[in-house]
């Protein structure tokens, strides 16, 4: 099985620049919560502004890393039974009509193959944050193992939680769909 990083799409000049989600009681969406791979409740309506104007896309990321989706990929991905690797929350995006969903992602898989990568560094108690030593501070040309993924298709790696990894079938049916904004990076 092979992999790739779900990233945003930077070769499409054109695009929007999304602000960051806050939920209905007018609080921002804490992206902390948002990589964990753990479940949330988000207070609704939740609602997101356009930072930057440009063509609306159906796979889209804050700034914080937060992932927003059209509800086309919603579709496909209830088609391919990722339900349960996610949560999704109804969002209005300032300007759209059509319905978008922030996901939130619930596995977290200690995947990264720190050999095969072209470079990783860890934390240390030096940097300040002592419950997260050990964790990554970078990885450069990043490869995971696929024997260490499991069932997993959608997830993100552990201690690189700002990276969104899918499987090859997540891709090709989101390539076959001509979903917008995504690109993919083989790991």
């Amino acid at each position: 099985m092979r992999y790739f990083n779900l990233s945003d799409d930077m070769r499409i000049l054109d695009q929007w620049t999304l602000d960051n989600p806050m939920e209905g009681n007018g609080q921002e969406l804490w992206h902390g919560l948002m990589t964990d791979g753990l479940p949330i409740s988000v207070q609704q309506p939740a609602r997101i502004g356009v930072y930057a104007p440009g063509r609306a896309l159906e796979f889209s990321t804050t700034a914080l890393s937060i992932p927003i989706i059209h509800g086309r990929l919603k579709a496909i991905f209830e088609q391919l039974g990722l339900d349960g690797q996610m949560q999704l929350f109804p969002i209005t995006v300032e300007g759209q009509a059509d319905p978008h969903y922030v996901m939130n992602l619930l596995r977290v898989v200690r995947c990264i193959d720190d050999a095969r990568c072209e470079e990783v560094a860890y934390r240390t108690v030096e940097d300040g944050y002592e419950d997260r030593i050990g964790e990554y501070c970078n990885v450069v040309g990043m490869r995971i193992d696929p024997s260490k993924v499991g069932d997993a298709e959608i997830f993100r790696p552990w201690g690189w939680q700002i990276v969104i990894i899918v499987s090859e079938r997540v891709k090709r049916a989101m390539e076959r769909s001509g979903i917008t904004g995504a690109r993919f990076t083989e790991v």
